[in-house]
C-alpha cells in the first residue's frame, strides 16, 4: 500500500515522495530521493538500528523506506509506513 514520506537532506532540501511498492518506480514525488534509492538497490540496508539487514528492493517498502532513514532525515510517515524498531534503554 503507498505511503507518504516527508524528509531533508544533509543540505537542507526538503522532499516529499509517496513510497510505491512498485519495483520499476519505488519512489514518486523526488528525483533526488528516487535516484537516492536506485544507487542502493541491490545492497544492504538494516531495517532498524538492530537489525534485521535485508537486501534493497523497489518493490519492499520497508528496504525503501530504510534507505531514506538511512541517508536523510525523515521528518514524517504517512499512515501505513512499516514502524522501526525501537531501541530498549
Amino acid at each position: 500500500m503507498p505511503f507518504t514520506v516527508t524528509g531533508r537532506f544533509d543540505d537542507g532540501a526538503t522532499y516529499c515522495v509517496q513510497i510505491t511498492g512498485r519495483s520499476g518506480r519505488p519512489v514518486i514525488g523526488s528525483h533526488r530521493a528516487a535516484a537516492l534509492v536506485e544507487l542502493y538497490q541491490g545492497g544492504p540496508v538494516s531495517l532498524s538500528p538492530t537489525g534485521p539487514v535485508r537486501t534493497v528492493a523497489g518493490d519492499d517498502e520497508a528496504t525503501v523506506l530504510a534507505v531514506l532513514r538511512q541517508y536523510t532525515d525523515v521528518v514524517e510517515e504517512g499512515p501505513g509506513a512499516p514502524r522501526q524498531a525501537r531501541i530498549p534503554g
